[in-house]
């Protein structure tokens, strides 16, 4: 059974001065600006996720896009490697560990996930950014909520959504690009000939890039996303998490820089709101660990840039784990992260090997609908069709033949070659050379090999049916 984190009820006096604010869902939220450790770390980690996903997109690898994920012709090229439908067990194993790897994390630093590389979380950070370059810092924005239409609110409302929109279609296209070549898809649409199918699917993505980052925003992460809901079962009491220390917050309340807060009966908090109103959700940390926290932070800048002009320690808001807050030591390895640990590494092992050791031939066999038939010889013959498809990026020539097929005689094309990526359906026949058979169905190998590597082989498993009684 897993460990449940007991729930805490901390009594907190609030100040004569302290409003209630409105439920989340019931106001609009407008960040503040800030700057810090953290931030610094996302914008980063953010940045180099945004030149990948942009960048990759128009490189060229060998004649073609790079990273081009070509459903009309079932072909998904990764640079230099093209994989199959047949190599489809390799993408859920890629899946498998992405799951782990978010587990581990999520069991290490609960959701860094979404605080620093979630795509809904980056592009509502760009699209926050938009809104102060266009509309201006907090307190201008809130005034501009409240002012009556004018010139001058139509016009920053329009350079906002101008360029919400502008980021949304470069996104769409983008993701669009990895599906079908990019540079078609651009010139196409740049010269408005882009077809049904692609206009589609490019202002599909477009729309919900602008929505979800736009307009949605929080509420995506706090009533659609499945994550934030099963979150808090990989949770333990080792978790670190973005967390108010209210033993050394508490009381909190506005006080002179120069007065020692005990001699006031006060903690470290001044209460200033900072993390309330850099908070991307609009959540009060001091309330508690929360749903709605995406573990961003943002707060922790903010507190940590209050307590040094105070002249505090930083740390009232940081990356705590519930045993430390209690006055306990983290313990970084525990059973439930090693073990999330350990599947991941094995995952990772498997795919390596998996991709080490995949066939770069594949060889399908597909059997006549008509049970059998007899040659001109007086042999029983059975039909097949073969499909071959050449993996590698090079012509290839190769020999086809049965494998331990003693009493059977294969008839047909046995040599050929295939371009790069060709794919190549022909018929061949298995006769059978003895005249009474010992069973009416046989299981029979084809196989195929490269004529210039003997080690690159693909086998293909077919029956072999013939009558009893002849």
């Amino acid at each position: 059974m897993s460990e449940r984190i007991p729930v805490k009820i901390v009594e907190i006096a609030e100040p004569s001065t302290f409003k209630k604010k409105p439920a989340t869902s019931d106001r609009q939220i407008h960040t503040r600006s800030f700057t810090g450790l953290f931030r610094n770390l996302r914008i980063g980690g953010a940045g180099l996720l945004f030149v990948l996903f942009f960048g990759t997109v128009w490189l060229n690898w060998g004649g073609r896009q790079a990273v081009l994920w070509d459903l009309a012709e079932s072909k998904f090229h990764i640079f230099g490697a093209t994989f199959w439908p047949q190599d489809f067990i390799l993408l859920s194993a890629l899946l498998i560990i992405c799951a782990f790897g978010l587990f581990a994390i999520t069991v290490f630093a609960g959701r860094v996930w979404c605080g620093y590389t979630c795509p809904q979380s980056s592009w509502t950070w760009i699209f926050m950014w938009c809104e102060k370059i266009t509309e201006g810092e907090r307190n201008q924005r809130i005034k501009l909520d409240a002012a009556p239409w004018g010139l001058n609110k139509l016009m920053r409302r329009s350079a906002k959504h101008t360029l919400w929109l502008a980021i949304s279609l470069l996104t769409g296209l983008t993701f669009v690009g990895y599906f079908t070549p990019i540079r078609p898809l651009t010139s196409e649409l740049l010269s408005l000939q882009l077809s049904g199918v692609s206009l589609f699917w490019v202002l599909f993505f477009t729309g919900a890039t602008y929505i979800n980052a736009g307009w949605l925003r929080e509420a995506v992460c706090m009533h659609m996303c499945p994550y934030a809901r099963f979150q808090s079962v990989m949770f333990d009491k080792d978790t670190l998490t973005v967390t108010y220390d209210y033993t050394r917050g508490e009381n909190r309340g506005p006080r002179k820089r120069d007065v020692a807060p005990a001699s006031q009966g006060l903690g470290d908090c001044i209460d200033c709101q900072m993390c309330v109103q850099v908070c991307p959700t609009g959540i009060d940390i001091r309330d508690g660990l929360q749903m709605e926290c995406i573990g961003c932070a943002a707060c922790i800048d903010a507190c940590d840039s209050i307590m040094d002009k105070m002249g505090y320690a930083r740390g009232l808001i940081g990356y705590k784990s519930e045993r430390q807050v209690e006055g306990g030591k983290t313990h970084l390895l525990r059973p439930r992260l090693l073990g999330y640990a350990a599947v991941l590494l094995v995952m990772i092992a498997a795919l390596v090997i998996a991709l080490d050791q995949r066939a770069m031939v594949s060889l399908d066999v597909s059997k006549d609908r008509g049970l059998f038939r007899e040659n001109n010889l007086g042999q029983i013959e059975n039909i097949y069709t073969l499909k071959v498809i050449n993996k590698t990026q090079q012509r290839q020539d190769y020999r086809l033949r049965l494998v331990d097929a003693d009493g059977f005689e294969l008839h047909g094309k046995t040599e050929f070659n295939l371009a790069a990526g060709e794919i190549s359906d022909f018929p061949v026949s298995v006769a059978m050379l003895a005249d009474r058979p010992d069973s009416s169905s046989r299981t029979i190998t084809f196989e195929i090999v490269d004529s210039d590597d003997p080690h690159v082989v693909s086998l293909a498993n077919s029956r072999f049916v013939a009558p009893l009684n002849r």
